[in-house]
């Protein structure tokens, strides 16, 4: 079968690898290379890559005088995406997708944090990535900032509270949500003072146990959705 050679994973933060993405890659033998921008890594050629996997992490896409560096990865992401890269973005990953397409990305009314449903666009419905998953889907949200649909941009899914919530452009797809997410990571992301602040300001200072509980009883549901949507994108986009 055709697959992905060598995949370029961006991550801003250690505890926010790709989860279920990279045990997808690593079960087909794709190449990895993982870069830490946030611990300083060069960003490599994006060119020498089959494929780019951004990830999240605490940061917003607009930090630029703190973090530098997100000023070439917007111009690295924009590059390869336009010129037909296949490119997979979570969270922080879609936010730097529609910002590098040139749209806008802003903090929203107040952070989406919880166990909380997706709905599927009537556009998704004729995707070759989301257009066999359920119409609506039990997904992680931790985020704080939104983003405006680049120009020729597809939405494919939407939540109550942000609209924007999965886009295509070409061969690119973003989404919001998280579904890549073990419980042992989402303890590790309840260590993070950004994450922390947004859970509290959502669910309470006391809210950590119940919202961690719900997320390990819920994990395998969410990872095998992942599993599938990038299952997917691996054989009808990437290759």
């Amino acid at each position: 079968m055709p697959r992905v050679v060598r995949a370029l994973v961006l991550q801003h933060i250690a505890c926010e690898p790709p989860g279920v993405f990279e045990d997808v890659l690593r079960e087909r033998d794709v190449e990895l290379h993982r870069v830490e921008l946030d611990e300083g890594d060069a960003l490599p050629d994006w060119r020498d890559f089959d494929a780019i996997v951004a990830m999240g992490g605490p940061m917003s896409v607009n930090d630029d005088a703190e973090l530098p560096w997100l000023r070439e990865e917007r111009g690295a992401i924009g590059d390869a995406v336009r010129a037909g890269r296949p490119y997979w973005g979570v969270c922080l990953g879609v936010q730097l997708l529609a910002a590098s397409l040139g749209a806008r990305v802003y903090p929203g009314p107040e952070p989406e944090v919880g166990l909380l449903p997706v709905s599927m666009t009537g556009e998704a419905r004729s995707d070759p990535v989301f257009g066999e998953a359920p119409h609506e889907l039990v997904t992680l949200q931790w985020h704080g900032d939104t983003f405006e649909l680049p120009d020729g941009a597809v939405r494919l899914a939407s939540s109550p509270a942000y609209a924007n919530q999965a886009f295509r452009f070409e061969r690119a797809y973003g989404v919001q949500f998280h579904l890549e997410v073990s419980a042992e990571m989402a303890r590790e992301w309840a260590e993070v003072p950004a994450y922390v602040s947004s859970l509290e300001r959502t669910l309470g200072a006391d809210g950590a146990p119940a919202f961690l509980a719900s997320i390990e009883e819920k994990a395998d549901q969410m990872r095998a959705a992942g599993r599938s949507l990038f299952e997917r994108w691996l054989d009808r986009v990437a290759t």
